[in-house]
């Protein structure tokens, strides 16, 4: 993807907290029909000597673990807030005009090599783990031991688990960094006024990156 410096984002924490706030992934990849994309929740994963991986699963039902290669490549990408910004919400605009509408984005590429697995029980495991990370804010969190065994069994069989070893991260938050303070501060207003809630105008508008 472009990538002006002034947008790059590699920090591996932030990349990493960035996956966790918007789990549900974009998987792209290559087949013999061309490109294909998905969207499936992931959640990323320490491992040794690596990135990181990314789990989830796919629908058995889904030709995509079929016809992908062992150790496919693919990329994932996961995005966040996103906004037009209009000139008319730049001080600019009523002293010489110079100004043009732009779109403010968040977004995170992640790349690597998949890998599926008919495994029951690495199923059962990766179900578990999303259930627990999605369900954790909730009051009364829903559990997998909550579902009947023998619906659980049969639901689990229409899934196939996989793991995407993680080879690079990008990540490209485009949110006014190059821009002066007041324009910050003027978009920031604006964003408030049309409703939005403060996390997603925090990805929206963003302070200078430290050198």
């Amino acid at each position: 993807m472009y990538l002006p410096s002034q947008f790059r984002e590699d920090r591996p924490q932030v990349l990493r907290a960035f996956i966790a706030r918007h789990p549900l992934g974009t998987l792209v990849a290559t087949t013999s029909e061309g490109l294909v994309a998905n969207h499936i929740p992931m959640f990323w994963c320490a491992r040794a000597d690596t990135l990181g991986i990314l789990e989830g699963h796919v629908a058995r039902a889904n030709p995509i673990w079929k016809n992908l290669a062992a150790e496919a490549s693919v990329l994932v990408i996961f995005m966040g807030a996103t906004h037009y910004l209009t000139p008319s919400w730049y001080p600019a605009k009523q002293v010489d005009g110079k100004v043009v509408p732009t779109w403010n984005y968040s977004v995170v590429h992640a790349h690597g090599a998949i890998r599926f697995c008919e495994s029951p029980e690495e199923a059962l495991l990766k179900v578990r783990q999303l259930t627990e990370r999605q369900e954790a804010a909730r009051r009364e969190p829903w559990a997998v031991t909550d579902a009947p065994r023998e619906y659980l069994a049969s639901m689990l069989r229409r899934i196939i688990p996989f793991e995407i070893v993680l080879t690079r991260l990008q990540g490209k938050f485009k949110a006014s960094q190059h821009r002066p303070a007041d324009e910050r501060a003027a978009v920031t207003a604006a964003l408030r006024q049309e409703g939005l809630d403060e996390a997603s105008i925090e990805e929206l508008v963003r302070p200078p990156t430290e050198p």
